[in-house]
């Protein structure tokens, strides 16, 4: 368990690379649809090369061969839904406030548990069971909840009440897309792959979702720069393949253990400190208020309870 903590924080400070690119990228003037897509436009081609590389990519390709049409839908939840959404989410506040918002995600991964179904013995062999919703994981996550409340009621003084209600609204639907997706592959891989073989297929599944996004990008006549370019590679590399990895590999781990999954997932708020560092020591942030501090404080607390109630 605590090498699964471990690789999750570490997956947490690449993470933060997306926060703090995309919101300099809005900065600078770019699309949030060059943002997302070319993420994954970049990633594709250095999964292919490292799986072909391995030999692996007849094994991805027949695990997909078994049940496609999941394997479409599932990727572009995890992985078109969840991104396209806090790409957009970044153009309404500063890089920090997306990321602490994002630990809504902690919540989400919590209550969708009953989504999901267990192998468990009977008198008949081994009956499915329905996951309940781990309470005391939820207990420690609501910490995290309230703190991002008082970031929210803190910064709508600073950022217009329709722009807050709007950015909260995308990072919803990202913090249910991720962890949706990636436990629906889980179950539909039953650990048949390993984490760098599933990312490079979820990846290569959600192809439809960003030619469909690049195609409207390309219809509103604004290209990306060469900045956004190699911005959106960074992105890519740290956050689209190295983070992904280490925190598939995380939860697999811990995949047959619902509680533990739960604060695998928890450990993504280490992204909030990563990325308040990122973009207000390094990019020019603006920095949170006295009471935003005490909410980012909240959030970090209930991430380390998450894990200490784990261990």
């Amino acid at each position: 368990m605590a090498k699964a903590v471990a690789l999750g924080i570490a997956a947490s400070a690449f993470f933060a690379f997306t926060f703090v690119l995309n919101r300099q990228m809005n900065v600078a003037g770019g699309s949030w649809i060059w943002s997302a897509s070319l993420r994954y436009a970049f990633m594709l081609p250095i999964l292919a090369a490292i799986t072909i590389a391995r030999k692996e990519l007849p094994k991805v390709l027949a695990e997909i061969a078994r049940k496609p049409l999941q394997w479409l839908l599932w990727s572009m939840v995890g992985f078109g839904l969840f991104y396209s959404a806090l790409c957009l989410a970044s153009t309404f506040g500063p890089s920090w406030l997306i990321a602490a918002t994002w630990q809504i995600t902690i919540i989400a991964g919590a209550l969708l548990s009953p989504l999901f179904l267990d192998k468990a013995p009977a008198k008949s062999g081994v009956a499915k069971v329905r996951h309940r919703v781990p309470r005391r994981a939820l207990l420690m996550s609501s910490v995290i909840l309230v703190g991002i409340a008082m970031l929210q009621l803190q910064e709508t003084k600073r950022i217009p009440p329709r722009d807050t209600l709007i950015g909260i609204g995308l990072v919803i639907v990202a913090a249910f897309s991720y962890p949706l997706g990636n436990r629906k592959m889980m179950e539909l891989c039953e650990n048949r792959l390993s984490a760098i073989q599933r990312v490079f297929g979820m990846t290569m599944c959600s192809m439809p979702f960003w030619i469909l996004l690049g195609a409207v990008g390309i219809c509103r006549r604004r290209p990306p720069s060469e900045a956004q370019l190699f911005q959106s590679f960074l992105v890519a590399v740290f956050s689209g393949i190295v983070a992904t990895v280490l925190f598939f590999k995380a939860t697999d781990m811990v995949s047959s253990r619902i509680h533990s999954l739960a604060v695998i997932e928890s450990t993504q708020a280490g992204e909030l400190v990563f990325t308040l560092l990122g973009g207000v020591l390094v990019f020019g942030d603006l920095a949170p208020s006295p009471v935003g501090f005490a909410g980012l404080a909240l959030v970090v607390l209930g991430m380390v309870a998450n894990s200490l109630s784990g261990s």
